[in-house]
């Protein structure tokens, strides 16, 4: 029996726009530990609370023509999670950006986002180590900041002063006692 006939790998899907899109089927390591991070922390601050954290692989049904599968979600009005996936907006949605789905995470999905409602979009960037958090005011999802974790020779190369200036820790703005620290969500990636 041939191995690659024995091995068959679904392609994930998506809907953009009523157009069905194929995932990356296989994300990188450092996409899938960025994710993971995400969520573990979410899921830890979340335990006992109304809102849950809800992980990569749970379809999200906004639109009859969008359904995205994020990377991360939050949802605090638990009828919207239902068997197949959660329908209607999340209150914080989380992209990890991939070469081959930049694009449409920072245009298309955004779009279909900020129309829907989602109230904080964050589009992580495991290569170069930034967040780029999205705040919707006046029903526009708005840059709110872009929050950067340094690497030891990056930090070497510094001045103090510099070093000194460093946001090490942010503020989801669903919560006002969440602290968020930066390495934790960049630790354990690989060069």
């Amino acid at each position: 029996m041939n191995s690659n006939l024995a091995y068959q790998e679904k392609v994930r899907e998506e809907l953009i726009g009523g157009k069905v899109v194929a995932m990356s089927p296989r994300p990188m390591y450092n996409h899938n530990h960025v994710a993971f991070n995400i969520a573990v922390i979410f899921n830890h601050y979340l335990r006992g609370k109304r809102c849950t954290a809800i992980p990569d692989g749970t379809d999200l049904y906004l639109t009859e023509g969008d359904r995205f599968v994020p990377d991360m979600m939050v949802v605090c009005d638990r009828e919207k999670i239902q068997e197949d996936g959660v329908h209607g907006a999340p209150d914080l949605v989380v992209e990890v950006l991939s070469p081959s789905t930049a694009k449409r995470d920072r245009v298309d999905k955004k779009a279909v986002y900020e129309r829907c409602g989602v109230r904080e979009y964050w589009l992580v960037d495991p290569k170069n180590r930034t967040i780029e958090q999205y705040l919707l005011r006046d029903g526009k999802l708005e840059l709110h900041t872009v929050h950067a974790s340094y690497t030891d020779f990056e930090l070497e190369r510094m001045s103090e002063k510099e070093k000194a200036e460093i946001i090490t820790h942010f503020k989801c703005s669903l919560y006002d006692d969440f602290d968020i620290s930066l390495d934790e969500i960049f630790s354990g990636l690989l060069s």
